[in-house]
């Protein structure tokens, strides 16, 4: 599997610093997350990658990619049952619908949640066969969206996510706790054992002190970011 030059990365990691505010613009899976936003212009946006690489206009999806809609959390639980339930057995249950549904099940804690909008980009290595592919991922609450890196590269706004994530805030000043959704959108792509260890990985950045530094890095001092750091991290080989 192809490894991507170190000057790629930095390339993203600069888009993504220079770019201003949110909007729906730029990578294609919040419009397809919310359809009326599908027409604005990407204006000012944090989460806008569109000037990386060269913009090349604003189409939604990539040929032969339908929209996800996410499902309201009622339509998934009842939402006046698990008022009454405890945030552990909340999460076991949410846990336990999801098991073998075909989507990826999760949960966090509500400052992790917030924390995620520091930080909103970043490129995370995914073990695929002998080798491992990089994916990226981007943050636009309550979504967080992975495409592979390559693809974002060769396609720009016209890169279709692999993967999205929706977090469920219903329960989160009540009990602490946000729940989470994957779906993967291409299963060709990712399957879902590499979609939760996707996932996971991507917590794993927030949670930990020396690695939100590099997150951070990243999205704030560009010029200081190197790959191979996260490489390190994550005991993966770096040449």
């Amino acid at each position: 599997m192809r490894r991507l030059p170190v000057r790629f990365l930095r390339s993203a990691a600069a888009a993504a610093r220079r770019a201003p505010a949110a909007s729906h613009g730029g990578f294609p899976a919040t419009p397809a997350l919310h359809p009326a936003a599908s027409a604005a212009a990407p204006s000012s946006s944090s989460a806008d990658l569109s000037r990386w690489p060269q913009r090349r206009g604003y189409s939604q999806f990539a040929s032969g990619f339908t929209p996800l809609k996410p499902k309201p959390l009622e339509s998934i639980i009842d939402v006046e049952r698990a008022k009454g339930l405890s945030p552990e057995h909340l999460v076991a249950a949410w846990d336990d619908y999801h098991l073998g549904r075909g989507h990826i099940g999760a949960s966090m804690k509500t400052k992790l949640y917030h924390l995620l909008e520091q930080s909103r980009h970043f490129v995370i290595p995914l073990w695929k066969g002998s080798g491992y592919t990089t994916m990226f991922m981007q943050v636009q609450i309550p979504y967080m969206i992975f495409t592979g890196l390559e693809d974002y590269k060769a396609r720009g706004t016209q890169a279709s996510p692999y993967y999205t994530v929706t977090h469920y805030t219903e329960f989160a000043e009540t009990k602490d706790m946000v729940l989470i959704r994957g779906d993967v959108v291409f299963t060709s792509k990712l399957t879902d054992s590499e979609a939760k260890t996707l996932l996971e990985t991507a917590h794993s950045f927030y949670l930990n002190d020396v690695r939100y530094k590099l997150m951070e890095r990243f999205n704030k001092e560009t010029h200081e970011f190197e790959f191979k750091d996260v490489l390190q991290v994550l005991d993966m080989p770096t040449m």
